[in-house]
């Protein structure tokens, strides 16, 4: 059975405005500080497309996820979850008891590390684009 194209624009646009609430219902300075966060990742490369999972924005490399925004629930301060971590090496990245991802805490009343953090995004996409993480 074929969808509608209506039904399909309407999954859409609720799901535009689904990721709009999100940012909308944060308060300052984390709202300011992930709004920044989500141009740098969606700036990064034309194939970057977001969307919404596990209550959080989730950003995704040729429909591959590739990493997440969130704020941490104990210091309140915002963080990037790089979904491939274990492959990035960096000082700032922490795994915690993670196996596989890593995060970059991003204190949102100091400038952010705009080279680090475009740095660590060119480099977890590259394992998209050079193969080491298979995309479809």
């Amino acid at each position: 059975m074929r969808t509608k194209p209506w039904k399909s624009l309407q999954e859409t646009h609720k799901k535009m405005h689904d990721l709009a609430q999100f940012y909308l219902n944060l308060t300052e300075p984390n709202k300011s500080c992930l709004l920044t966060l989500r141009d740098i990742i969606l700036n990064t490369d034309c194939h970057v497309t977001e969307t919404r999972k596990y209550g959080m924005p989730c950003f995704c490399f040729k429909n591959k996820m590739f990493c997440y925004l969130w704020i941490d629930k104990k210091s309140q301060e915002p963080y990037i979850l790089f979904v491939e971590g274990n492959n990035l090496d960096h000082p700032m990245l922490e795994a915690g008891s993670r196996k596989r991802m890593k995060t970059l805490p991003v204190p949102a009343n100091q400038d952010l590390p705009i080279e680090t953090i475009q740095q660590l995004f060119n480099e977890a996409l590259d394992l998209y684009r050079n193969g080491t993480i298979p995309v479809k």
